[in-house]
C-alpha cells in the first residue's frame, strides 16, 4: 500500500489538530498528530497578578475542565500558604470537580464519539436513531452544569470556591435535591455503559505507561498528593513532578508533549488510567458495570477509554448522591467558609484529575502574594506524544491486515477521539 492520509482539522474533538499519515510499500513511514492551535500563553498571563485573581484566570484554560483548574489553582496557593481546610470544604470541592465529569463524560460520549459507531457524521442523525439516548446525554450534561452552577456559582469558570472554603454554599434541601437527581440518573449511566461497551473496537494496546492519581482507600480525583505509573510501578508526590514527567517541543505541534522522564517513555492520562489505578475503590454499581464490560485492570486499549468515562458516569453519580446526602445531614467536621490565613512567598504545587486526566499548576508567589512564576501542565499536552505512537501502531496493524485506505483514516480519526484531547487546552 502507499498513501498519504490527510485529515485537516479532526471533526468532534475540542480544538483544531490535523493528523498526517504516510505510508509506503506497506510500510508506516510518518505519523503525526498536529495541533495547529495558537499559544494562549495562561502561565504569562497570571505572571505579577494576585493569588486572588489566579484561580478566575487558569480557569478560562478550559470550559469544560474549568472547574479542575480553579482548584488545582487553589491547592497550589493553600500549599505556598500552609492552609488547611474543612473537610466539608473538600466534599465541596469534589462535588464541583465530579460536576465538570458529568458534564464532560456525556458530551464526549454522546456529541464527540457515539457518532463513529453509528455511521453518522455529527450527533444530530443520533436523535432520529436513538432519541432516547439522545435526551438521556442532554439531561446528564443538564444535570452536570447545574451542580456546577449550585457549587461553582456558575456552570463554567467557578466563582465561589476561594482560598480556604467557599464565599457561599447552598441549602440541605437543595443538597437533598441533587441526591436524588443523581439517584435518578443512575439506570440511564448503567445503559451507558452497556451501549458503549457494545460497540466493536479494534485490538489495540498503548505503547506507553499509564498516569494517574493514587489513594489506597478510595478513587480520588482532588484529594491526593501521589501520581502513580502504572508499569513503571512508581508513585510519586505532586510536588516532585518535574523529576518523573519531562515536557518538550516537537516541530510539527503547537504543544508541548510530554513523557516519563527516567525512561523516556511516553505515556497516557485518563480515565482508562484512573480505572486502571483505582478499580477497587469504585462505588459498589460503577464497579459491577465495570466488570460486567470487562474492564478491570490491566486494560491497555485506548479505544476502551470511552467505556472507562461510562463507568465514572455512574461512579460519579453514586459518589455526589453520596456526598450530597452527607453534607445535608452535617456529617463533615468543620464549614465551608474561607479559613483565615496569612499570605507568604514560596513554591506550590496543586494536582487534581480532570476528566481528561492529570492537571498539575506549579506557582511561586512572592511575599505580597503575586505570581512570580507559573507553570501548567494539562491532560491533552501528556498525552498527544503516546497518542501519535499509539495511532502509528495501529495503524501498522491495518496496513498489515490489508484494510483499505478510508478505513484507516476513519479508524485513526476513532483513535483520537476516543483519547476526548482538547487540544484548545494543550496550548494554554
Amino acid at each position: 500500500m502507499k498513501a498519504n492520509i490527510n485529515v485537516d482539522h479532526v471533526a468532534r474533538i475540542e480544538g483544531h489538530g490535523n493528523v498526517h499519515v504516510v505510508i509506503e510499500n506497506d510500510e508506516v513511514k510518518t505519523v503525526q498528530m498536529e495541533v495547529v492551535e495558537p499559544a494562549r500563553l495562561f502561565e504569562s498571563m497570571v505572571r505579577g497578578r494576585s493569588f486572588t485573581e489566579v484561580s478566575y484566570i487558569s480557569s478560562r484554560i478550559c470550559g469544560i475542565c474549568s472547574a479542575s483548574h480553579t482548584v488545582t489553582d487553589l491547592l497550589a496557593i493553600e500549599r505556598i500558604f500552609g492552609v488547611q481546610v474543612t473537610d466539608r470544604t473538600n466534599a465541596i470541592r469534589e462535588l464541583l470537580v465530579y460536576g465538570s465529569y458529568l458534564q464532560n463524560h456525556g458530551t464526549h460520549l454522546y456529541v464527540l464519539a457515539a457518532p463513529d459507531f453509528l455511521g453518522q457524521k455529527s450527533v444530530f442523525p443520533v436523535e432520529q436513531i436513538a432519541p432516547e439516548l439522545f435526551d438521556g446525554a442532554l439531561a446528564l450534561k443538564r444535570l452536570g452544569n447545574e451542580l456546577c452552577t449550585a457549587v461553582g456559582g456558575r456552570s463554567i469558570h467557578p466563582i465561589t470556591a476561594v482560598v480556604g472554603g467557599f464565599t457561599h454554599e447552598i441549602s440541605r434541601d437543595e443538597y437533598l435535591e441533587f441526591a436524588e437527581r443523581m439517584e435518578a440518573m443512575i439506570p440511564f449511566a448503567l445503559q451507558t455503559v452497556d451501549v458503549f461497551n457494545s460497540f466493536e473496537v479494534p485490538d489495540l494496546e498503548t505503547a506507553g505507561d499509564l498516569l494517574a492519581m493514587y489513594s489506597p482507600d478510595k478513587y480520588a480525583v482532588c484529594d491526593s498528593r501521589t501520581l502513580r505509573f502504572v508499569d513503571a510501578g512508581v508513585d510519586f508526590d505532586a510536588d516532585d513532578w518535574t523529576a518523573h514527567i519531562e515536557e518538550f517541543a516537537v516541530p510539527h505541534s503547537g504543544a508541548f508533549f510530554a513523557r516519563e522522564r527516567s525512561a523516556q517513555r511516553n505515556y497516557m492520562t485518563s480515565a482508562l488510567a484512573r480505572i486502571n489505578v483505582s478499580w477497587g475503590n469504585l462505588c459498589k454499581q460503577a464497579k459491577v458495570a465495570a466488570a460486567k464490560a470487562g474492564l478491570r485492570p490491566p486494560e491497555r486499549n485506548p479505544f476502551r477509554n470511552n467505556v472507562a468515562q461510562a463507568v465514572e458516569i455512574v461512579d460519579a453519580l453514586e459518589r455526589c448522591a453520596i456526598l450530597c446526602r452527607r453534607l445535608a445531614a452535617d456529617e463533615f467536621e468543620g464549614g465551608s467558609e474561607p479559613v483565615k490565613f496569612e499570605v507568604r512567598a514560596g513554591r506550590g504545587v496543586g494536582y487534581t484529575e480532570a476528566p481528561r486526566g492529570v492537571v498539575l499548576h506549579e506557582l511561586e508567589l512572592d511575599d505580597a502574594g503575586r505570581v512570580t512564576r507559573a507553570s501548567i501542565i494539562t491532560p491533552t499536552s501528556q498525552n498527544v506524544a503516546n497518542l501519535e505512537d499509539d495511532m502509528r501502531l495501529l495503524a501498522e496493524e491495518l496496513v498489515a491486515d490489508g484494510v483499505d485506505e478510508p478505513t484507516i483514516r476513519l479508524r485513526i480519526e476513532e483513535l483520537v477521539r476516543a483519547y476526548d484531547p482538547c487540544l484548545s487546552c494543550s496550548v494554554h
